[in-house]
């Protein structure tokens, strides 16, 4: 048997750099680089291993290890799951800084590959510098906090053990009902052990991504359900994307007459202008999707997880006799709400799902009229919201209002968490597919920045904006810097709302007066965070990093400084002065927060009383 002598580090690369996806016949390289930092943990075992020989993988220099695998995830998930970049950091804080990004990739069924330098495993230099010591058990290292975020873990004690560990981690990546974080811990001393690898192992290795079948019987046990019901309402979510079933389900949709709501994660897959287009549903959902989702008789899942959002904390679907036929990849997903599942290929599951339909001579009893007056009631509404002017300043909903009318169709946002996600997921209008890339799986604070350089990456051809809140943007912006470094450009749309108002409006909303959530000054008075805003000059700070900037206080500065970035060749960021609390909310939608059930405030106990009203009207399953 031929055989290579490498060290594990050098096999490592060797291997990631041979690694192919193929899909529908067309065939990808699925690992494009590694993102790293360098630390002793690392630096000369798959430092050295880079430095030497990397092959054709890319190497990014990340800024913080948290943001460069929120850009990782970004850039899989842009990709719609075939690509990927390798993530490596030295041990101790270095590894434990990408536990809660790797949370972020298994959350939202992203594959993103994980390379945590960890302890000696010879133990001859123990305690090593940075080494979380275990007393009670002397294997445990900070690398083990890897095991409950990710969907495949290991740790490489012995050179050739590489072998097998990376063949399941490929299975892992390029499952799509598996998919998610995948952590190989490389001790730092065995990553320059060598050790006569087969040459085998090193050859280009072409991973199918075969699209799996429907059981016949799923498929007809699912249509003779749905033919029962009158009212169905389709509810889309990010596996459509990943699958490619796009205009499988606009087809689906229109033979049959059902109108679509769509998720976060499933948001442009189907155009605002589609005439069974009714947006956003759940917990921020349009009025129009949520009146539709209590009165369906069925809900017909497609790539759903159906988080809480999604089904208003399961209280959005209020018809007496409502069941759920879900399709999806992962049977874990399919057998949600207590579902008819078909665990199957989105576009394979919609094509057979179309032809038993049709053998039943199917269509929904909705009038179109109907469908109509929702979509103009809720299109009205988002004209208004869009076009709202206040004396004290600019709204939020305005300024998205000016940013939509400015960007092109196949223009990218970026988001994640605060009160944007729910103002995007309403009133955003997209008209091409991908055109929206928003985190809410775990809807995590600094993703916003990151995941813009991420999706700039895989989509060099597209623009590129970052929608964040001042928190967020406070919490992580460091790739921003890496995007100069690397020349590709994104544009940050920063919010400054003075600190965390989403969190700050539901508080106030359950009863609180406000307590810790602006952005304000010690007040001497009180001792309270009660004083007076903090000004924050966040176009001078991106401008000390080498970013260009603007900064816009009213409608029209923001249509001015959106030009002026649109013709800048490097990274842009527009500080945007809105109004605090004026994000969207409400329209039929609930979320369940629970509230104290002993308080002195009488307005938490009657927040209380609402949270258990609420709670009588929710699915139990």
């Amino acid at each position: 048997m031929k055989t290579i002598r490498l060290t594990m580090a050098q096999a490592l690369l060797k291997f990631l750099d041979q690694q192919y996806l193929s899909v529908d016949g067309v065939e990808t390289k699925f690992v494009n680089g590694v993102m790293g930092i360098f630390g002793h943990g690392n630096v000369t075992g798959i430092g050295e291993a880079l430095e030497r020989d990397s092959g054709e993988l890319v190497f990014i220099q990340g800024k913080n290890e948290q943001g460069m695998v929120h850009a990782a995830t970004a850039f899989a998930k842009q990709s719609n799951r075939q690509r990927i970049f390798a993530c490596t950091t030295s041990i101790g804080p270095g590894a434990l800084n990408m536990v809660t990004a790797a949370a972020t990739a298994t959350v939202n069924r992203i594959p993103v590959l994980l390379l945590p330098g960890d302890n000696f495993a010879c133990r001859q230099p123990d305690p090593v510098l940075q080494q979380l010591e275990m007393p009670q058990d002397y294997t445990i290292s900070a690398t083990d906090a890897f095991k409950p975020v990710s969907r495949y873990w290991d740790r490489i004690v012995r050179p050739e053990q590489l072998v097998t560990s990376l063949l399941q981690a490929m299975r892992v990546l390029t499952d799509p009902s598996e998919t998610g974080a995948v952590t190989i811990a490389l001790p730092q001393d065995v990553q320059a052990e060598a050790y006569d690898y087969p040459a085998a192992f090193f050859e280009k290795r072409v991973h199918t991504m075969d699209r799996r079948p429907p059981a016949a019987e799923a498929v007809e046990r699912a249509a003779a359900f749905i033919a029962q019901k009158k009212k169905p309402l389709l509810v889309v979510g990010g596996g459509v994307h990943y699958a490619g079933a796009i205009q499988e389900l606009l087809d689906f949709a229109a033979e049959f007459q059902i109108p679509v709501a769509e998720t976060q994660a499933g948001k442009s897959a189907i155009s605002w202008e589609h005439p069974l287009s009714v947006g956003a549903v759940g917990t921020t959902g349009t009025l129009a999707a949520n009146k539709l989702a209590a009165q369906a008789d069925v809900i017909i899942g497609v790539g759903t997880r159906y988080s809480d959002f999604t089904t208003a904390s399961k209280s959005a679907f209020q018809h007496p006799d409502v069941s759920f036929v879900n399709v999806n990849v992962n049977a874990y997903d399919a057998i949600k709400m207590d579902a008819v599942s078909v665990v199957a290929d989105a576009k394979k599951a919609l094509i057979a799902l179309s032809e038993a339909l049709r053998l039943e001579g199917y269509r929904s009893q909705y009038e179109t009229s109907f469908i109509e007056e929702l979509r103009k009631e809720w299109n009205e509404e988002v004209d208004r919201l869009y076009s709202i002017n206040l004396d004290e300043g600019l709204s939020q909903t305005r300024a998205l209002g000016v940013i939509n009318a400015f960007l092109n169709p196949t223009d990218v946002i970026v988001c994640a968490a605060g009160s944007l996600p729910g103002d995007l997921h309403r009133v955003w209008r997209t008209s091409a597919p991908k055109s929206y890339h928003m985190e809410y799986g775990f809807s995590c604070m600094g993703y916003e920045v990151s995941g813009a350089f991420g999706a700039a990456l895989a989509a060099p051809d597209r623009d590129v904006y970052a929608m964040t809140g001042d928190g967020s943007y406070i919490m992580l912006h460091s790739e921003l810097v890496t995007s100069l470094q690397e020349g590709t450009k994104m544009t940050v749309l920063l919010f400054d709302n003075h600190g965390y108002q989403c969190i700050h409006n539901l508080q106030r909303g359950h009863g609180s007066d406000g307590f810790g959530n602006e952005f304000r000054f010690r007040s001497a008075e009180t001792g309270l965070l009660k004083g007076d805003y903090m000004p924050i000059d966040f176009a001078a700070h991106a401008r000390s990093m080498g970013v260009k900037a603007y900064t816009a206080t009213t409608a029209e500065q923001l249509a001015e400084a959106l030009k002026q970035a649109k013709q800048e060749t490097i990274s842009t960021l527009i500080e945007i002065k809105v109004v605090p609390g004026t994000n969207t909310d409400g329209y039929e939608s609930w979320w369940r927060v629970d509230v104290p059930e002993v308080s002195t405030s009488a307005k938490v106990r009657e927040a209380r009383a609402e949270m258990q009203a609420h709670l009588q009207s929710v699915k139990p399953l």
